[in-house]
Order: structure tokens, then C-alpha cells, then sequence
């Protein structure tokens, strides 16, 4: 089982989709590749990671269909795996009292809205979890596959999940620079 890590009084909670074996291995929440992306828009954010609050979905790795080894393989969790988990999240939710709520990808927003969403139309727009205001945005996963795609590609992403989090910031009344929102933007 790996459960969460960060700032009890956290602003902001993220909240993706399930460990991975890296987080297995560590019993920490996105320590992985994944977890270095975040721990970067986190700090590009102003912030470090004890500042926020980190969760998944799903409280432990879904295990692989195959009777082979599981090793590094990984797979999104099915419905019935987060419904399993829903009450451990919604008791952090209510004890850490966070005012925004990050869903990383299509499976924690899937998982907080209970619907069936795509990320790709949805990011970016405020919703609401019982309250508080919820921002859906790409899985750090995601934006590193795109890097195999070439570096415009994969700036572009970025941006996009980058001006999710300036929305974030906004919310929050943290400072924003003109550093900060120049990121990703293609150089002129």
C-alpha cells in the first residue's frame, strides 16, 4: 500500500492514479519519472514538495492480467480498484481540507468525478469536488511520452499543463511572475 506523503495543512492536494513500482518500492507517492516531472512543476510553482499534498486514487499497484512476473510494468487501475480506495480518499480530502485539488489525468479525475471524462477536452476548466474547486491536468506521465515526439510537441503539452497550474496559482493568490508565465512559450 502506498498512501501519501506532503503538508498536512496543504493549499493544494494532487491526486493521480496509482503507484507504480517505483513508488512500491518506496512507499511514496510519485517518486517514479513521473513523480521528478511533478516535483519540477511544483517547484516551478513556487513551492516544494512538503508544501503540498500528494495522493493517488488507488492505494496500491494494480496488479498485471499475465502470470509472468510483474516487474516494472504498470496499468491503470481499474473501477471497481478505486471504488475500493474512494473512502481512504475522501477521508484525506476531508482532513486535509485542501482549497484546490489537482486530478492528474484521465483515471483521478475518472476517479474523484465518477464519470467517465476526457482529459484532453476537460483540462483546464474548473470543476468542483464536494466544495472545492477542482483543476483536471495531464498525468506527468504523459508529458514525458511526449517528449518522444520532439521538443515542440512536447513544449506545447507542457504549456498547456503549465497554464492549468498559473490557473492553480491564480486561485490561491500566489505570486506569479513574468518568468513564470513566459514557460514553455515558444521563443520569439
Amino acid at each position: 500500500m502506498v498512501f501519501a506523503t506532503g503538508n498536512p495543512d496543504a493549499q493544494i492536494m494532487f491526486v493521480g492514479e496509482a503507484p507504480g513500482s517505483d513508488e512500491e518500492k518506496q512507499g511514496e507517492p510519485f517518486v517514479g519519472v513521473a513523480g521528478l516531472l511533478l516535483t519540477r512543476v511544483i517547484k516551478a510553482m513556487g513551492l516544494e514538495r512538503s508544501d503540498v499534498y500528494i495522493t493517488n486514487i488507488c492505494k496500491f499497484r494494480p496488479i498485471t492480467a499475465d502470470s509472468k512476473p510483474q516487474g516494472t510494468k504498470n496499468r491503470t487501475p481499474s473501477g471497481a480498484e478505486m471504488n475500493a480506495c474512494m473512502e481512504y480518499v475522501q477521508e484525506e480530502i476531508a482532513i486535509i481540507q485542501p482549497k484546490v485539488i489537482v486530478a492528474l489525468g484521465k483515471t483521478a479525475a475518472e476517479g474523484l468525478l465518477q464519470r467517465d471524462v476526457a482529459i484532453t477536452r476537460l483540462r483546464g476548466r474548473w470543476l468542483e469536488y464536494h466544495g472545492i474547486p477542482l483543476m483536471p491536468t495531464f498525468h506527468p506521465s504523459y508529458l514525458k511520452r511526449k517528449e518522444d515526439e520532439g521538443e515542440a510537441i512536447a513544449n506545447s503539452e507542457k504549456r498547456k499543463h503549465w497554464e492549468d497550474m498559473l490557473m492553480v496559482m491564480d486561485r490561491l493568490h500566489m505570486p506569479i511572475t513574468d518568468k513564470q508565465r513566459r514557460f514553455f512559450l515558444p521563443k520569439s
